[in-house]
Protein backbone atom coordinates (compact mmCIF):
# COMPACT_ATOMS: atom_id res chain seq x y z
CA UNK A 1 0.00 0.00 0.00
CA UNK A 2 1.07 3.12 -0.87
CA UNK A 3 -1.19 4.86 1.58
CA UNK A 4 -2.13 5.07 5.62
CA UNK A 5 -4.82 2.82 6.90
CA UNK A 6 -7.44 5.35 8.07
CA UNK A 7 -9.85 4.91 11.11
CA UNK A 8 -12.64 7.51 12.16
CA UNK A 9 -13.25 6.99 16.12
CA UNK A 10 -16.33 8.48 17.37
CA UNK A 11 -17.18 8.67 21.00
CA UNK A 12 -19.46 10.51 23.19
CA UNK A 13 -17.84 11.54 26.49
CA UNK A 14 -16.90 9.78 29.23
CA UNK A 15 -16.69 6.72 26.92
CA UNK A 16 -13.16 7.09 26.95
CA UNK A 17 -12.26 7.84 23.10
CA UNK A 18 -8.87 9.50 24.27
CA UNK A 19 -7.93 6.65 25.94
CA UNK A 20 -8.45 4.15 23.28
CA UNK A 21 -6.83 6.84 20.45
CA UNK A 22 -3.84 6.45 23.03
CA UNK A 23 -4.05 2.71 23.33
CA UNK A 24 -3.95 3.01 18.86
CA UNK A 25 -1.33 5.04 18.92
CA UNK A 26 0.90 3.14 21.80
CA UNK A 27 -0.27 -0.76 20.17
CA UNK A 28 1.51 0.91 16.69
CA UNK A 29 4.55 2.42 17.98
CA UNK A 30 5.28 -0.62 20.23
CA UNK A 31 4.86 -3.15 16.93
CA UNK A 32 7.25 -0.46 14.96
CA UNK A 33 4.52 0.59 12.49
CA UNK A 34 4.52 5.08 12.37
CA UNK A 35 1.18 6.80 13.04
CA UNK A 36 -0.55 9.37 13.88
CA UNK A 37 -3.55 11.27 15.61
CA UNK A 38 -5.42 13.58 15.88
CA UNK A 39 -8.99 15.01 17.81
CA UNK A 40 -11.70 17.03 17.49
CA UNK A 41 -13.36 17.47 20.95
CA UNK A 42 -16.97 17.49 21.34
CA UNK A 43 -19.26 19.06 23.75
CA UNK A 44 -21.28 16.96 26.19
CA UNK A 45 -22.72 13.63 26.34
CA UNK A 46 -25.23 13.81 24.03
CA UNK A 47 -24.91 17.38 22.38
CA UNK A 48 -21.71 16.22 20.33
CA UNK A 49 -19.08 13.31 20.14
CA UNK A 50 -15.47 13.66 20.20
CA UNK A 51 -14.00 12.21 17.07
CA UNK A 52 -10.43 10.77 17.00
CA UNK A 53 -8.42 10.13 13.44
CA UNK A 54 -5.82 7.84 14.01
CA UNK A 55 -3.39 6.83 10.56
CA UNK A 56 -1.53 3.88 10.41
CA UNK A 57 1.72 3.39 7.63
CA UNK A 58 1.07 -0.85 6.75
CA UNK A 59 5.06 -1.16 6.39
CA UNK A 60 7.50 -1.07 9.39
CA UNK A 61 9.48 1.49 10.07
CA UNK A 62 12.41 -0.12 9.68
CA UNK A 63 11.57 -1.24 6.16
CA UNK A 64 10.98 2.18 5.10
CA UNK A 65 14.76 2.37 4.68
CA UNK A 66 15.18 6.13 5.96
CA UNK A 67 11.94 7.86 4.42
CA UNK A 68 8.82 9.15 6.65
CA UNK A 69 5.46 8.72 5.28
CA UNK A 70 3.36 11.98 6.03
CA UNK A 71 -0.16 11.70 7.32
CA UNK A 72 -3.00 13.63 7.33
CA UNK A 73 -4.62 15.82 10.57
CA UNK A 74 -8.28 14.97 9.45
CA UNK A 75 -10.25 12.25 7.58
CA UNK A 76 -11.13 12.98 3.53
CA UNK A 77 -14.71 12.01 2.81
CA UNK A 78 -14.76 9.00 0.51
CA UNK A 79 -10.96 8.23 1.65
CA UNK A 80 -11.76 6.24 4.94
CA UNK A 81 -10.84 2.79 5.45
CA UNK A 82 -12.98 2.19 8.58
CA UNK A 83 -15.25 3.74 10.86
CA UNK A 84 -15.74 3.07 14.98
CA UNK A 85 -18.43 4.49 16.60
CA UNK A 86 -19.69 4.12 20.03
CA UNK A 87 -23.15 4.87 19.13
CA UNK A 88 -25.74 4.21 16.28
CA UNK A 89 -27.22 7.47 15.70
CA UNK A 90 -23.26 9.30 15.69
CA UNK A 91 -22.39 6.19 13.35
CA UNK A 92 -25.25 7.44 11.03
CA UNK A 93 -24.28 11.20 11.34
CA UNK A 94 -20.59 10.12 10.13
CA UNK A 95 -22.07 8.46 7.19
CA UNK A 96 -24.47 11.27 6.37
CA UNK A 97 -21.14 13.83 6.43
CA UNK A 98 -20.24 11.44 3.29
CA UNK A 99 -17.23 10.12 5.33
CA UNK A 100 -18.28 6.85 4.54
CA UNK A 101 -17.45 4.77 1.03
CA UNK A 102 -19.36 1.70 -0.21
CA UNK A 103 -16.47 0.72 -1.97
CA UNK A 104 -13.77 1.33 0.73
CA UNK A 105 -14.96 1.72 4.37
CA UNK A 106 -15.65 -0.51 6.98
CA UNK A 107 -18.50 0.18 9.69
CA UNK A 108 -17.91 -0.87 13.50
CA UNK A 109 -20.28 0.35 15.28
CA UNK A 110 -22.56 -0.16 18.60
CA UNK A 111 -26.00 -0.64 18.39
CA UNK A 112 -26.94 1.20 21.32
CA UNK A 113 -28.26 4.48 21.81
CA UNK A 114 -27.54 7.52 24.05
CA UNK A 115 -30.90 9.48 23.34
CA UNK A 116 -30.55 13.28 21.79
CA UNK A 117 -31.84 16.23 24.11
CA UNK A 118 -34.73 16.62 21.95
CA UNK A 119 -36.05 12.71 21.50
CA UNK A 120 -36.48 12.78 25.57
CA UNK A 121 -38.22 15.96 25.68
CA UNK A 122 -40.42 14.45 23.61
CA UNK A 123 -43.90 14.16 24.93
CA UNK A 124 -44.18 11.38 22.34
CA UNK A 125 -42.31 8.86 21.31
CA UNK A 126 -39.52 10.98 20.13
CA UNK A 127 -37.06 7.88 19.35
CA UNK A 128 -35.38 7.74 15.81
CA UNK A 129 -36.07 4.90 14.26
CA UNK A 130 -32.94 2.67 14.55
CA UNK A 131 -34.26 0.40 11.48
CA UNK A 132 -33.91 3.08 9.44
CA UNK A 133 -30.21 4.30 10.79
CA UNK A 134 -28.97 0.66 10.28
CA UNK A 135 -30.34 0.65 6.76
CA UNK A 136 -28.52 3.81 5.97
CA UNK A 137 -24.99 2.45 7.39
CA UNK A 138 -25.77 -0.49 5.36
CA UNK A 139 -26.36 0.96 2.09
CA UNK A 140 -23.49 3.49 2.30
CA UNK A 141 -20.69 0.74 3.66
CA UNK A 142 -18.86 -1.58 2.19
CA UNK A 143 -18.93 -3.65 5.52
CA UNK A 144 -21.21 -3.36 8.17
CA UNK A 145 -20.81 -4.89 12.01
CA UNK A 146 -23.14 -3.57 14.47
CA UNK A 147 -23.85 -4.97 18.13
CA UNK A 148 -24.02 -3.56 21.64
CA UNK A 149 -20.59 -2.47 22.47
CA UNK A 150 -22.20 -0.95 25.68
CA UNK A 151 -23.60 -4.18 26.61
CA UNK A 152 -20.75 -5.90 26.50
CA UNK A 153 -18.64 -3.26 28.77
CA UNK A 154 -21.32 -3.94 31.16
CA UNK A 155 -21.12 -7.29 30.99
CA UNK A 156 -16.75 -7.19 32.29
CA UNK A 157 -17.20 -4.28 34.20
CA UNK A 158 -15.42 -2.34 31.60
CA UNK A 159 -15.22 1.23 29.64
CA UNK A 160 -16.53 0.45 26.21
CA UNK A 161 -13.20 1.69 24.64
CA UNK A 162 -12.09 -1.63 25.58
CA UNK A 163 -14.21 -3.41 23.50
CA UNK A 164 -13.83 -0.82 20.87
CA UNK A 165 -10.27 -1.63 20.84
CA UNK A 166 -10.86 -5.64 20.94
CA UNK A 167 -12.98 -5.09 17.58
CA UNK A 168 -10.28 -3.04 15.78
CA UNK A 169 -7.81 -5.96 16.90
CA UNK A 170 -10.17 -8.69 15.95
CA UNK A 171 -11.23 -7.02 12.17
CA UNK A 172 -7.66 -7.52 11.36
CA UNK A 173 -7.70 -4.03 9.99
CA UNK A 174 -4.15 -2.89 11.19
CA UNK A 175 -1.31 -5.41 10.79
CA UNK A 176 -1.05 -5.45 14.06
CA UNK A 177 -0.44 -8.45 16.58
CA UNK A 178 -3.06 -8.95 19.34
CA UNK A 179 -0.12 -9.46 21.84
CA UNK A 180 1.12 -5.71 21.48
CA UNK A 181 -2.56 -4.49 21.87
CA UNK A 182 -2.69 -6.45 25.16
CA UNK A 183 0.26 -5.09 26.24
CA UNK A 184 -0.36 -1.24 25.49
CA UNK A 185 -3.64 -1.65 27.91
CA UNK A 186 -1.41 -3.09 30.52
CA UNK A 187 0.93 -0.46 30.45
CA UNK A 188 -1.92 2.08 29.98
CA UNK A 189 -4.24 1.05 32.76
CA UNK A 190 -4.09 2.74 36.38
CA UNK A 191 -4.46 -0.17 38.41
CA UNK A 192 -4.43 -4.24 38.34
CA UNK A 193 -8.40 -3.86 38.58
CA UNK A 194 -8.85 -1.94 35.30
CA UNK A 195 -6.16 -3.71 33.66
CA UNK A 196 -7.99 -7.01 34.45
CA UNK A 197 -11.27 -5.92 33.17
CA UNK A 198 -10.04 -3.89 30.02
CA UNK A 199 -8.26 -6.75 29.04
CA UNK A 200 -11.60 -8.78 29.75
CA UNK A 201 -13.52 -6.15 27.60
CA UNK A 202 -10.82 -6.61 25.02
CA UNK A 203 -11.12 -10.13 24.51
CA UNK A 204 -15.22 -10.29 24.19
CA UNK A 205 -14.43 -7.49 21.57
CA UNK A 206 -11.66 -9.40 19.77
CA UNK A 207 -13.24 -12.63 19.97
CA UNK A 208 -17.00 -11.25 18.17
CA UNK A 209 -15.03 -9.22 15.52
CA UNK A 210 -12.79 -12.11 14.41
CA UNK A 211 -15.65 -14.45 14.77
CA UNK A 212 -17.62 -12.00 12.28
CA UNK A 213 -14.43 -11.76 9.73
CA UNK A 214 -14.92 -15.62 9.41
CA UNK A 215 -18.52 -15.99 9.18
CA UNK A 216 -18.29 -13.09 6.03
CA UNK A 217 -15.40 -14.93 4.68
CA UNK A 218 -17.31 -18.26 4.33
CA UNK A 219 -20.50 -15.76 2.48
CA UNK A 220 -18.52 -13.92 0.41
CA UNK A 221 -19.49 -15.52 -2.72
CA UNK A 222 -22.89 -14.60 -1.67
CA UNK A 223 -24.28 -11.65 -3.62
CA UNK A 224 -26.92 -10.79 -1.31
CA UNK A 225 -25.70 -8.38 1.83
CA UNK A 226 -26.58 -10.20 5.21
CA UNK A 227 -30.17 -8.90 6.32
CA UNK A 228 -30.45 -5.90 9.03
CA UNK A 229 -31.69 -9.13 11.60
CA UNK A 230 -28.17 -10.77 11.72
CA UNK A 231 -26.05 -7.73 12.60
CA UNK A 232 -28.22 -6.90 15.72
CA UNK A 233 -28.51 -9.09 18.68
CA UNK A 234 -32.01 -10.44 18.82
CA UNK A 235 -33.61 -10.53 21.86
CA UNK A 236 -36.35 -13.03 21.74
CA UNK A 237 -38.91 -13.99 25.15
CA UNK A 238 -38.52 -17.82 25.84
CA UNK A 239 -41.20 -17.73 28.21
CA UNK A 240 -44.24 -19.84 27.32
CA UNK A 241 -47.32 -17.73 26.19
CA UNK A 242 -50.92 -19.03 26.18
CA UNK A 243 -52.55 -20.41 23.36
CA UNK A 244 -54.82 -17.33 22.74
CA UNK A 245 -51.44 -14.82 22.16
CA UNK A 246 -49.81 -17.62 19.81
CA UNK A 247 -53.24 -17.16 17.96
CA UNK A 248 -52.77 -13.38 17.33
CA UNK A 249 -52.24 -12.40 14.42
CA UNK A 250 -48.41 -11.95 13.37
CA UNK A 251 -48.49 -7.99 13.92
CA UNK A 252 -50.15 -8.31 16.90
CA UNK A 253 -48.26 -10.98 18.79
CA UNK A 254 -44.92 -9.00 18.47
CA UNK A 255 -46.20 -6.54 21.19
CA UNK A 256 -49.10 -8.94 22.70
CA UNK A 257 -46.25 -11.24 23.75
CA UNK A 258 -44.28 -8.83 25.55
CA UNK A 259 -47.63 -7.02 26.72
CA UNK A 260 -48.16 -10.53 28.21
CA UNK A 261 -45.18 -11.30 29.96
CA UNK A 262 -45.31 -7.37 31.62
CA UNK A 263 -48.84 -8.24 33.00
CA UNK A 264 -48.05 -11.83 34.21
CA UNK A 265 -45.27 -10.17 36.50
CA UNK A 266 -47.12 -7.04 37.56
CA UNK A 267 -50.67 -8.75 38.78
CA UNK A 268 -50.59 -12.12 38.03
CA UNK A 269 -52.25 -14.58 34.95
CA UNK A 270 -55.70 -13.42 35.78
CA UNK A 271 -55.16 -10.21 34.78
CA UNK A 272 -52.55 -11.05 31.97
CA UNK A 273 -55.62 -12.80 30.32
CA UNK A 274 -57.75 -9.80 31.14
CA UNK A 275 -55.18 -7.98 28.48
CA UNK A 276 -55.62 -10.57 25.73
CA UNK A 277 -59.32 -10.40 26.36
CA UNK A 278 -59.54 -6.97 25.49
CA UNK A 279 -57.08 -7.23 22.57
CA UNK A 280 -59.38 -9.91 20.91
CA UNK A 281 -62.14 -7.67 21.47
CA UNK A 282 -60.38 -4.75 19.54
CA UNK A 283 -59.19 -7.34 16.97
CA UNK A 284 -62.70 -8.75 16.35
CA UNK A 285 -64.06 -4.85 15.65
CA UNK A 286 -61.02 -4.52 13.16
CA UNK A 287 -61.89 -7.53 11.32
CA UNK A 288 -64.94 -6.95 10.51
CA UNK A 289 -64.21 -3.15 9.83
CA UNK A 290 -61.21 -4.32 7.65
CA UNK A 291 -61.71 -8.29 6.40
CA UNK A 292 -59.16 -7.44 3.91
CA UNK A 293 -56.91 -6.88 6.01
CA UNK A 294 -55.25 -4.30 4.06
CA UNK A 295 -53.99 -2.08 6.97
CA UNK A 296 -52.56 -5.49 8.58
CA UNK A 297 -54.39 -5.27 11.77
CA UNK A 298 -52.51 -1.82 12.64
CA UNK A 299 -55.08 -0.41 15.45
CA UNK A 300 -54.94 -3.85 17.19
CA UNK A 301 -51.31 -3.70 16.99
CA UNK A 302 -51.51 -0.59 18.57
CA UNK A 303 -53.69 -1.34 21.08
CA UNK A 304 -51.91 -4.06 22.35
CA UNK A 305 -48.53 -1.71 22.79
CA UNK A 306 -50.57 0.95 24.76
CA UNK A 307 -52.90 -1.25 26.50
CA UNK A 308 -50.56 -3.17 27.74
CA UNK A 309 -48.15 0.11 29.66
CA UNK A 310 -51.26 1.20 30.74
CA UNK A 311 -53.10 -1.71 32.40
CA UNK A 312 -48.91 -1.65 34.33
CA UNK A 313 -49.80 1.96 35.74
CA UNK A 314 -47.25 2.90 38.01
CA UNK A 315 -48.30 2.70 41.84
CA UNK A 316 -46.01 2.82 44.93
CA UNK A 317 -46.43 -1.43 45.12
CA UNK A 318 -44.90 -1.41 41.74
CA UNK A 319 -41.80 0.81 42.54
CA UNK A 320 -41.03 -1.05 45.77
CA UNK A 321 -41.35 -4.34 43.75
CA UNK A 322 -38.84 -2.66 41.22
CA UNK A 323 -36.10 -1.19 43.52
CA UNK A 324 -36.01 -4.06 46.08
CA UNK A 325 -35.31 -6.83 43.09
CA UNK A 326 -32.00 -8.67 42.48
CA UNK A 327 -31.49 -7.64 38.91
CA UNK A 328 -31.78 -3.76 40.12
CA UNK A 329 -29.06 -4.27 42.89
CA UNK A 330 -26.73 -6.31 39.94
CA UNK A 331 -27.22 -3.16 37.94
CA UNK A 332 -26.31 -0.30 40.83
CA UNK A 333 -23.32 -2.59 41.05
CA UNK A 334 -22.03 -3.11 37.67
CA UNK A 335 -22.78 0.93 37.03
CA UNK A 336 -21.06 2.29 39.75
CA UNK A 337 -18.30 -1.07 38.69
CA UNK A 338 -17.86 -2.15 42.40
CA UNK A 339 -15.45 -4.46 43.11
CA UNK A 340 -15.22 -7.51 45.37
CA UNK A 341 -15.00 -6.57 49.08
CA UNK A 342 -16.19 -2.84 48.37
CA UNK A 343 -18.68 -1.82 50.69
CA UNK A 344 -21.63 -0.41 48.67
CA UNK A 345 -24.71 1.46 50.17
CA UNK A 346 -28.00 2.51 48.42
CA UNK A 347 -30.32 4.85 49.68
CA UNK A 348 -34.13 4.90 47.97
CA UNK A 349 -36.04 8.32 48.73
CA UNK A 350 -39.57 8.04 48.67
CA UNK A 351 -42.26 10.78 49.06
CA UNK A 352 -45.49 9.47 49.68
CA UNK A 353 -48.67 10.97 50.28
CA UNK A 354 -52.36 10.80 50.81
CA UNK A 355 -53.11 9.74 47.14
CA UNK A 356 -50.48 7.01 47.48
CA UNK A 357 -52.25 5.75 50.50
CA UNK A 358 -55.82 5.85 49.32
CA UNK A 359 -54.95 4.19 45.92
CA UNK A 360 -54.98 1.36 48.07
CA UNK A 361 -58.00 2.08 49.92
CA UNK A 362 -61.54 0.81 48.36
CA UNK A 363 -63.23 3.79 47.18
CA UNK A 364 -65.43 4.05 51.27
CA UNK A 365 -62.34 4.67 52.80
CA UNK A 366 -60.13 6.33 49.83
CA UNK A 367 -62.98 9.37 49.38
CA UNK A 368 -63.01 10.57 52.61
CA UNK A 369 -59.42 11.00 53.25
CA UNK A 370 -58.93 12.23 49.65
CA UNK A 371 -61.78 15.08 50.66
CA UNK A 372 -60.01 15.97 53.72
CA UNK A 373 -56.63 16.28 51.47
CA UNK A 374 -58.64 18.55 49.05
CA UNK A 375 -59.96 20.82 51.75
CA UNK A 376 -56.47 20.83 53.43
CA UNK A 377 -55.00 22.43 50.10
CA UNK A 378 -57.42 24.52 49.57
CA UNK A 379 -57.03 26.21 52.43
CA UNK A 380 -53.51 27.21 51.09
CA UNK A 381 -51.59 24.38 53.05
CA UNK A 382 -49.08 21.90 51.55
CA UNK A 383 -50.24 18.62 50.50
CA UNK A 384 -49.48 15.76 53.27
CA UNK A 385 -46.50 13.68 52.54
CA UNK A 386 -44.03 12.30 54.45
CA UNK A 387 -40.39 12.38 53.19
CA UNK A 388 -38.70 8.71 53.94
CA UNK A 389 -34.99 7.67 52.99
CA UNK A 390 -35.06 4.07 52.62
CA UNK A 391 -31.08 1.70 52.42
CA UNK A 392 -32.35 -0.94 50.45
CA UNK A 393 -28.91 -2.51 50.97
CA UNK A 394 -29.62 -2.56 54.78
CA UNK A 395 -31.77 -5.89 56.29
CA UNK A 396 -34.37 -3.67 57.70
CA UNK A 397 -34.68 -1.60 54.39
CA UNK A 398 -34.96 -4.34 52.11
CA UNK A 399 -37.62 -5.76 53.96
CA UNK A 400 -39.88 -2.55 54.10
CA UNK A 401 -39.62 -3.04 50.28
CA UNK A 402 -40.43 -6.49 50.02
CA UNK A 403 -43.17 -6.01 51.85
CA UNK A 404 -44.68 -2.94 50.32
CA UNK A 405 -44.09 -4.98 47.44
CA UNK A 406 -45.92 -8.05 48.93
CA UNK A 407 -49.46 -5.34 48.55
CA UNK A 408 -49.49 -6.55 45.25
CA UNK A 409 -52.95 -8.58 46.06
CA UNK A 410 -54.11 -5.65 47.64
CA UNK A 411 -53.92 -3.55 44.44
CA UNK A 412 -57.17 -4.50 43.06
CA UNK A 413 -59.20 -3.64 45.71
CA UNK A 414 -58.18 0.19 45.73
CA UNK A 415 -59.84 3.21 44.46
CA UNK A 416 -57.19 3.59 41.99
CA UNK A 417 -57.29 0.53 40.12
CA UNK A 418 -60.63 0.83 40.05
CA UNK A 419 -60.42 4.03 38.14
CA UNK A 420 -58.11 3.18 36.41
CA UNK A 421 -60.04 -0.06 34.76
CA UNK A 422 -63.11 2.27 34.26
CA UNK A 423 -60.46 4.52 32.17
CA UNK A 424 -59.35 1.50 29.73
CA UNK A 425 -62.67 0.38 29.53
CA UNK A 426 -63.81 3.62 27.99
CA UNK A 427 -60.78 4.08 25.60
CA UNK A 428 -61.05 0.85 24.44
CA UNK A 429 -65.19 0.73 24.16
CA UNK A 430 -64.06 3.98 21.69
CA UNK A 431 -61.60 2.35 20.01
CA UNK A 432 -63.99 -0.59 18.51
CA UNK A 433 -67.19 1.86 18.54
CA UNK A 434 -64.49 4.20 16.06
CA UNK A 435 -63.51 0.85 14.35
CA UNK A 436 -67.20 0.38 13.44
CA UNK A 437 -67.71 3.88 12.14
CA UNK A 438 -64.34 4.03 10.15
CA UNK A 439 -61.21 2.16 10.49
CA UNK A 440 -59.17 5.30 10.64
CA UNK A 441 -61.24 6.40 13.23
CA UNK A 442 -60.61 2.95 15.38
CA UNK A 443 -56.79 3.46 14.13
CA UNK A 444 -56.45 6.83 15.11
CA UNK A 445 -58.26 6.60 19.06
CA UNK A 446 -56.17 3.53 19.45
CA UNK A 447 -53.01 5.44 18.79
CA UNK A 448 -54.51 8.19 21.77
CA UNK A 449 -53.04 5.50 24.25
CA UNK A 450 -49.39 6.77 24.10
CA UNK A 451 -50.95 10.12 25.27
CA UNK A 452 -51.18 8.22 29.19
CA UNK A 453 -47.80 8.50 30.49
CA UNK A 454 -46.20 9.75 33.67
CA UNK A 455 -47.15 9.65 37.22
CA UNK A 456 -49.01 11.98 39.77
CA UNK A 457 -50.07 15.37 38.27
CA UNK A 458 -48.22 14.31 34.56
CA UNK A 459 -50.45 11.20 34.92
CA UNK A 460 -53.63 12.91 35.85
CA UNK A 461 -53.35 15.98 33.40
CA UNK A 462 -52.76 13.21 30.36
CA UNK A 463 -55.55 10.97 31.31
CA UNK A 464 -58.03 14.44 31.43
CA UNK A 465 -56.57 15.15 27.42
CA UNK A 466 -57.96 11.59 26.59
CA UNK A 467 -61.12 11.82 27.66
CA UNK A 468 -62.03 15.29 26.55
CA UNK A 469 -60.46 14.20 22.88
CA UNK A 470 -62.86 11.02 22.89
CA UNK A 471 -66.32 12.81 24.33
CA UNK A 472 -65.65 16.12 22.06
CA UNK A 473 -63.95 14.53 18.82
CA UNK A 474 -65.19 10.77 18.56
CA UNK A 475 -68.33 10.81 19.17
CA UNK A 476 -70.55 12.16 16.11
CA UNK A 477 -72.17 15.23 18.20
CA UNK A 478 -69.77 17.53 16.62
CA UNK A 479 -69.29 16.17 12.85
CA UNK A 480 -71.30 13.35 11.63
CA UNK A 481 -68.45 12.34 9.32
CA UNK A 482 -66.29 9.91 10.98
CA UNK A 483 -63.32 10.20 8.09
CA UNK A 484 -63.37 14.05 9.67
CA UNK A 485 -63.43 12.65 13.49
CA UNK A 486 -60.23 10.66 12.09
CA UNK A 487 -58.15 13.34 11.09
CA UNK A 488 -59.32 15.67 13.75
CA UNK A 489 -58.75 13.29 16.63
CA UNK A 490 -55.02 13.02 14.90
CA UNK A 491 -54.56 16.23 14.99
CA UNK A 492 -56.31 16.82 18.83
CA UNK A 493 -53.40 13.88 19.81
CA UNK A 494 -50.70 15.14 18.29
CA UNK A 495 -51.20 18.73 19.42
CA UNK A 496 -51.45 17.03 22.79
CA UNK A 497 -48.23 15.69 22.58
CA UNK A 498 -46.61 19.43 22.08
CA UNK A 499 -46.82 20.62 25.41
CA UNK A 500 -47.73 19.72 29.36
CA UNK A 501 -49.40 22.50 29.31
CA UNK A 502 -51.89 21.95 26.83
CA UNK A 503 -51.25 25.21 25.08
CA UNK A 504 -51.05 23.41 21.84
CA UNK A 505 -54.34 21.16 22.39
CA UNK A 506 -56.12 23.80 23.12
CA UNK A 507 -55.51 25.70 20.25
CA UNK A 508 -56.26 22.92 17.62
CA UNK A 509 -59.13 22.70 19.51
CA UNK A 510 -60.55 25.49 19.12
CA UNK A 511 -59.80 25.46 15.01
CA UNK A 512 -61.84 22.54 15.00
CA UNK A 513 -64.46 23.89 16.80
CA UNK A 514 -64.62 21.54 19.84
CA UNK A 515 -64.94 22.91 23.36
CA UNK A 516 -61.90 23.84 24.85
CA UNK A 517 -60.05 22.23 27.97
CA UNK A 518 -61.57 23.32 31.30
CA UNK A 519 -59.86 24.91 33.82
CA UNK A 520 -57.84 23.38 36.50
CA UNK A 521 -58.60 24.90 39.61
CA UNK A 522 -54.76 26.24 41.28
CA UNK A 523 -56.10 26.97 44.86
CA UNK A 524 -53.45 29.98 46.64
CA UNK A 525 -51.13 28.07 48.90
CA UNK A 526 -49.53 30.48 51.89
CA UNK A 527 -45.65 30.01 52.90
CA UNK A 528 -44.87 31.57 56.22
CA UNK A 529 -41.63 33.48 56.12
CA UNK A 530 -39.31 34.55 59.22
CA UNK A 531 -40.25 38.12 60.33
CA UNK A 532 -38.12 40.40 59.59
CA UNK A 533 -36.15 43.07 61.53
CA UNK A 534 -37.30 45.86 62.69
CA UNK A 535 -34.88 47.94 61.96
CA UNK A 536 -31.48 47.71 60.88
CA UNK A 537 -28.40 46.69 63.04
CA UNK A 538 -26.66 49.69 64.00
CA UNK A 539 -23.00 50.60 62.60
CA UNK A 540 -19.97 49.81 64.82
CA UNK A 541 -18.40 53.06 64.21
CA UNK A 542 -21.61 55.93 63.77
Amino acid sequence: MSQPISLLICALGGEGGGVLSSWLMDTARRAGFPAQSSSIPGVAQRTGATTYYVEVWPTPLNALQGQRPVFSLNPVPGALDALLSSELLETARQVSLGLVSPDRTRVFSSSGRSLTTQERISMGDGRTDSAALLQLIQQQAKEAQVWDFAAMAQAHGTMVSAVMLGVVAGSGLLPLERAHFEASIQDGSASAAQTTASLKGFAAGFERAANAQALQAMLQDEDSPPAAATLLDAVSTRSAQPAAVQALPAAVREFAQLGYQRLLDYQGTAYADLYVQRLQAVLHAENAADPAQVHAHAASRHTARWLALWMAFDDIVRVADLKSRTSRWQRVAAEVKAQPGELLRVYDHFKPGVPELAALLPNALAKPLLRWQQQRVATGREPLAWALKIGSHSVLGMLALRTLASLKWLRPHGSRFEQEQADISAWLQAVTTGLQADWALGSELAQCGQLIKGYGSTNERAKRNLQHILVHLASAALNPSASWRAQAVAQARTAALQDEAGVALNTQLNRLGAAALPATVQPLRFVRHAARRSQAKPPDNP
